[in-house]
């Protein structure tokens, strides 16, 4: 288990005397900002462009509450299937527990939707708009005039814009491109709920980009707490090599370390950490203060890797094992969630059949006839039309049904409920006895059986009333 230092005795974003200190990270180049920013355009586009693309007629990712059906890249799930999340979410758990282990937290720097949208959306604006980190704290500190509220308006009308934009192509997953464009051309008195939800999406994530920032990593997120836990000695971090940097001092002076001790690490960090104090639970990862501290040891000529990603052990000189038994351990629990919802997703039935006994009495015995009547429900989990056709498999001779006489063609997504009649003659009756309800549908020729129990009298009753009936 890595430690956190522990020498710190205040957050980095409250001033002494408990005021919000509102961090304004200067802007870096390097390396790493570069490919940062080119995986932000492309997991930005992803989420743009998933509710456009088609597979099989639906969006590639759609999570159709209206009509209970969930599509993923082509494969279509009922919400009878909705256990399979059980599967994904264990696997995705797992898949970020082995990455923490392997390489801390990648994930915040590089892929949380919270970093990608403040980082490269609304800080670039921020930027282009206000200036420099030094530019924006002057803004700050300047009094209230004509230049200061266009600047700011401006600025927030374009966050407001861009929280609206997002929490619409958010509401897109649930229903829809040309159902958003619909309800959008309407009244918002059409389709209120929509209306409030997109309202509220927009409020809460234009005050979290606006205003509350780096506070979601540091006070709500539980990620960065399990940090320490989920990561040790061999975990690949952003750390500072102490042993290269101390003492620190001017650049001119000799018997010093390579430290000139600029802060420029500390002013690119966007939630205000010196690095240099170690590992530390507001450390997102965005390796900002690596290319920072590269361009310092660049026009100083030194070699680079004062800040960089590695090991607490490599940092200390020592070997970093990457193979270990905890990396071992989440993976194989990472895989096993994997496999079973893969195995289960392949053996998924491509249409549910649900039959259940109506309700009052569990058999009636008339005309020397004994029936028993159900529900059956069918739904068509398929992209395409099905015709089910219902029949009985492995009934005991002279078994009857009435209420499926003909197939029944059900459109894509459709579900229909019928009544289902079995019946038996009396004289063919030997006791309540397993029933296979069995349907088929075409095309795909696929086969999908439910049992139930035949209910009846007890056949020493039907005796005894033969008996009677006699003259």
């Amino acid at each position: 288990m890595a430690n956190l230092n522990p020498s710190r005795e205040s957050v980095t974003t409250i001033n002494e005397d408990g005021s919000r200190m509102f961090l304004h990270p200067a802007d870096v180049s390097g390396k790493f900002t570069l490919l940062r920013r080119l995986s932000a355009v492309v997991l930005i586009a992803v989420y743009v462009l998933l509710p456009w693309i088609k597979i099989n007629g639906y969006p590639a990712v759609f999570f159709d509450v209206m009509q209970r059906r969930f599509h993923f890249f082509g494969m279509t799930i009922a919400t009878q299937d909705l256990w399979l999340g059980f599967f994904l979410v264990s696997g995705l758990g797992f898949a970020l527990f082995f990455i923490t282990s392997l390489l801390g937290r990648i994930w915040c720097g590089w892929a949380c939707p919270q970093t990608v949208f403040l980082e490269h959306v609304f800080r670039r604006v921020e930027r282009w708009l206000e200036g420099d980190a030094v530019a924006r704290r002057q803004l700050d500190a300047a009094p209230w005039n004509n230049h200061k509220i266009v600047l700011r308006g401006l600025k927030h009308f374009i966050f407001l814009c861009f929280a609206g934009l997002i929490a619409h192509i958010f509401l897109s997953y649930f229903v829809s491109i040309p159902t958003l464009y619909q309800w959008m051309t309407q009244s918002p008195l059409e389709h209120w709920g929509a209306f409030v939800f997109v309202f509220v999406i927009t409020g809460i994530l234009y005050f979290n980009f606006a205003w509350f920032r780096e506070q979601l990593c540091l006070i709500i997120c539980p990620y960065g707490r399990l940090q320490s836990a989920l990561t040790d000695d061999n975990s690949i971090i952003i750390g500072y090599d102490e042993k290269r940097g101390e003492p620190r001092g001017p650049a001119k002076q000799t018997g010093i370390g390579d430290c000139i001790d600029c802060n420029r690490c500390v002013a690119v960090c966007p939630t205000g950490i010196d690095i240099r104090q170690g590992m530390q639970i507001e450390c997102i990862g965005c390796a900002n203060c690596i290319d920072a501290c590269d361009a310092i040891m660049t026009k100083l000529n030194r070699p680079k890797g004062l800040v960089r990603y590695d090991s607490l052990n490599g940092l200390e000189g020592k070997k970093t094992q990457i193979l270990r038994p905890r990396i071992f351990a989440y993976l194989v629990l990472m895989l096993c969630g994997i496999i079973a919802m893969v195995w289960t997703l392949q053996r998924l039935d491509p249409a549910t059949l649900q039959v259940q006994r109506m309700t009052g009495q569990p058999y009636y015995w008339n005309q020397q006839v004994i029936r028993n009547q159900y529900l059956v429900r069918l739904i068509n989990k398929q992209s395409e039309p099905v015709t089910f056709t219902l029949n009985l498999a492995n009934a005991p001779s002279g078994t009857q049904l009435n209420g499926f006489d003909e197939g029944v063609t059900l459109e894509p997504m459709a579900e229909e409920v019928r009544p289902l009649v079995v019946s038996i003659a009396e004289e063919q009756y030997a006791g309540s006895f397993p029933l296979t309800i069995r349907i088929t549908g075409q095309p795909g020729a696929f086969v999908i059986d439910q049992s139930i129990q035949f209910l009846g009298p007890n056949p020493q009753v039907i005796d005894l009333q033969a008996k009677e009936d006699r003259p």
